[in-house]
């Protein structure tokens, strides 16, 4: 079976998102704390400068620093960048401009957000201050942007009985437009159809599952398709047993890499139906399909792998495949 060069690649959105989560130590535990309370601190540096942010070791001497230092709320513009088309995620839906403040009682700039109007509003030397938003937590963001104006605001007292901050998640996402290669586009579209596609390069080339463009090995295209049946070979797997955030399936579970009988590379999916403890190298397993009304363009079409029932595969048939 040959690509059809006249059918066009597959093209879709692609976002990957997850949440970063990092403890913060005593310095940014003292920073994203005081911030909860709608304070600003630095830390005091061996040349005397107040860093705002903290910075956790001396640029100078490098040695850990220690001593906190109360700043204001209030600050001057050194520079800034007008931001006409605001993007999702970033501080406002409006236009603003992105600033390095330099807070009274600091001696490093802070960068944030300003909600000066319009551009011809900011200038560099402008007197901004903190606007909090309603419910601090704990991070940057408490801050919702800075405002044009000397005066801080007015702020209510700081909840008692709070433990310090010592723990901050950040969420991360990219979007992009993925367009798949011809050779992924054809695998995809076989999905879609129930149809395992491998390619190889020639008559004889390995078998590559899924299609790659090209053989790692020679470099040649991979321009021959071949299907490929549901049943393979366990060749190594791992046994799931700790939770993680966004984790679909209760553990314990096994990931296993299956080589598909008469393909030459092994893939990653789910082994089930079988005690973990159960699942070993050379088990022969079959696709578990979902129902075909909730077929896609993707692999998830097989909703896992499940043991056949068929005597373990030899050693030396997947040996090299490892």
């Amino acid at each position: 079976m040959q690509i059809d060069t006249h059918e066009p690649p597959l093209s879709a959105p692609l976002k990957l998102a997850f949440d970063y989560t990092r403890s913060v130590g005593p310095l940014l535990g003292a920073f994203f704390t005081a911030l909860r309370e709608r304070r600003i601190v630095g830390v005091r540096g061996s040349d005397g400068r107040v860093h705002v942010p903290p910075a956790e070791y001396d640029p100078v001497t490098w040695e850990q620093l220690t001593e906190i230092v109360p700043v204001a709320s209030v600050g001057t513009v050194l520079s800034w960048t007008w931001q006409s088309h605001p993007l999702d995620g970033q501080p406002l839906d409006r236009p603003f401009a992105f600033a390095l403040i330099k807070l009274d009682g600091a001696d490093t700039p802070l960068l944030h957000a300003v909600d000066a109007g319009t551009a011809d509003a900011i200038s560099t030397g402008a007197r901004v201050h903190a606007h909090w938003v309603d419910e601090p937590v704990g991070a940057i963001t408490d801050i919702a942007y800075f405002a044009l104006g000397d005066q801080p605001e007015d702020v209510p007292p700081a909840p008692e009985g709070l433990d310090p901050v010592t723990m901050v998640v950040t969420p991360s996402a990219i979007e992009i437009q993925h367009t798949a290669s011809l050779p992924e586009s054809t695998f995809l579209r076989a999905l879609e159809q129930g149809r395992l596609l491998g390619a190889r390069s020639g008559e004889n080339g390995k078998v590559y599952f899924p299609p790659k463009e090209a053989d790692p090995a020679t470099g040649l295209e991979l321009d021959n398709f071949v299907e490929l049946p549901d049943k393979g070979t366990v060749t190594t797997f791992a046994i799931i047993n700790i939770p993680f955030a966004g984790q679909r399936i209760k553990p314990p579970y096994v990931a296993a890499y299956v080589l598909l009988d008469g393909a030459d590379i092994p893939f990653l999916h789910l082994v089930t139906e079988i005690d973990p403890s159960e699942v070993r190298m050379g088990m022969r397993v079959q696709a578990v399909w979902k129902p075909q009304e909730e077929w896609g363009l993707g692999i998830d079409n097989i909703d896992y792998f499940r043991p056949t029932g068929e005597p373990d595969a030899d050693y030396d048939t997947y040996k090299h495949h490892l």
